[in-house]
């Protein structure tokens, strides 16, 4: 009716960069309505079926939408997709030439919807892929599944944001996991939140923190079985790396600012060279 009417009058104009059609019981007409409004939008940058909204894989519409949509940002969370029904839509997520974010929580995958997202997640190099990637609350993945993924992850050249909280993964997973994050060199977020996860796990992963070098700046251990302690341990070491980023950051801001200026950290000595008509001078000062 009116809102339909609304919804598809804003897409015309392009002044929707949002469309969130959470929950919403749609007919399959006044559906089809708002993907073709969103399929031809040049504004629209996110769209959320969220919640049941792609409960039938069936519907034409819906199809047609996620096989031409432009967004660069995608939300599924909450809908009955199966493996069965990501496997309709991986061809055009495949070959997406924007996608940098995916939400396909509780959307209950397997093993062989994991093995389809890993598709989207390409070797280095090899093309663009998906920067933010949720997973959260799909129980059907099997440790195999997610082992899958651990190997995509680590050899992700984009990916910057990874949630799989509130699935079963267990000690055996998260050890996988910190090997990927080791091995990732763009990895930055971590959601492992009600994962089953034990102290063993989190003894791994501060030796991971502890002694590798790694791109990760936040890791979500909570509602795990796992002491404060440790994850406070796996906090402040990961505090500490971002600080010194910090810094590192300011050092090279403040050197292409004033290019004269060098540090020595052998002797402690601040250097500051200048260059005259024909004289130069060398002047060196305590820190």
């Amino acid at each position: 009716g009116a809102e339909i009417r609304d919804i598809c009058e804003s897409l015309r104009e392009n002044s929707v960069r949002l469309l969130s059609l959470r929950g919403c019981q749609l007919s399959e007409r006044d559906f089809g309505h708002v993907c073709r409004g969103a399929a031809e939008s040049r504004s629209l940058a996110q769209l959320n079926l969220n919640l049941g909204i792609v409960s039938n894989i069936n519907r034409p519409p819906g199809r047609r939408l996620l096989s031409n949509f432009p967004f660069c940002l995608h939300s599924l969370h909450g809908s009955p997709l199966t493996d069965a029904g990501l496997a309709l839509l991986n061809p055009a997520l495949s070959i997406h030439p924007s996608l940098v974010a995916l939400d396909l929580g509780d959307c209950m995958l397997g093993d062989e919807g994991i093995n389809l997202i890993c598709g989207l997640l390409p070797p280095d190099g090899a093309k663009s892929g998906l920067k933010e990637l949720t997973l959260s609350a799909n129980p059907g993945v099997t440790s195999k599944g997610w082992g899958r993924l651990a190997i995509a992850v680590a050899h992700s050249s984009q990916l910057r944001v990874l949630n799989l909280d509130y699935n079963p993964l267990g000690d055996q997973v998260a050890g996988m996991l910190a090997v990927a994050v080791a091995s990732s060199r763009t990895l930055e977020v971590l959601d492992l939140e009600g994962t089953g996860l034990t102290n063993q796990s989190a003894q791994t992963l501060l030796d991971m923190v502890e002694n590798y070098p790694t791109a990760l700046r936040t890791l979500i251990l909570a509602e795990n079985n796992i002491s404060p302690e440790l994850q406070q341990q796996i906090s402040d070491l990961l505090s500490e790396g971002e600080e010194e980023e910090e810094t590192e950051a300011r050092e090279v801001t403040a050197r292409e600012k004033n290019p004269w200026i060098c540090q020595n950290n052998s002797s402690s000595q601040m250097v500051l060279m200048t260059s005259g008509l024909g004289d130069s001078l060398l002047a060196e000062t305590e820190m």
